[in-house]
């Protein structure tokens, strides 16, 4: 008899919150659901505090009530992901949010702040977001510096129409074109 190869179980974001509910999952514990696996997030050094911050004022001084400003808060998409991109600009009102976790619909902007994480966050979270068709990503990175930038998801090819990169001056969110986010990486 041949032995099958061993299959991995996919976890449902409903289970991932029984799992947190039942405290199977230690409180402090940095998870993301990513497709049905449990992924540790990295520690957050100093330079992706500031970085997240630092966007975090500007956004919520610029777009005042124009979009809620989450941090490193739950975005359900689909039935087996659960990240928790670093900023999130949502459709307001932010009261929308007190009973459910925001979803792709309600997404204008998602950032994310890559100091050790570049690579997982192009692979992995980039395609999972075009999927689920964010209109936007940003991925800010320390080492070598500058925004990659993705617009226009094409959900079926997970990917996104636009991808650049933006190294210096400035750049707007497609929602906002009014608002300059000065590049000071």
């Amino acid at each position: 008899m041949i032995a099958e190869a061993p299959i991995n179980y996919r976890f449902s974001v409903t289970q991932y919150h029984q799992l947190g509910e039942s405290g199977i999952l230690p409180a402090d514990a940095r998870l993301e659901l990513i497709e049905g696996r449990l992924i540790e997030m990295a520690p957050m050094g100093s330079w992706h505090a500031y970085v997240v911050n630092q966007l975090t004022k500007m956004f919520i001084i610029e777009l005042n009530d124009r979009a809620f400003v989450s941090i490193q808060s739950p975005l359900i998409l689909g039935d087996h992901s659960e990240p928790e991109p670093d900023i999130a600009l949502l459709r307001p009102p932010a009261n929308r949010y007190r009973d459910a976790l925001p979803s792709p619909t309600d997404v204008l902007l998602l950032i994310e702040v890559a100091d050790s994480t570049a690579r997982y966050d192009h692979q992995t979270k980039v395609p999972l977001y075009a999927a689920h068709g964010i209109p936007e990503v940003w991925v800010v990175e320390r080492d070598p510096g500058g925004v990659s930038v993705y617009r226009g998801p094409l959900a079926e090819q997970r990917r996104y129409q636009e991808e650049r990169r933006v190294t210096g001056g400035s750049l707007s969110p497609g929602a906002f074109a009014d608002i300059q986010v000065v590049l000071e990486i």
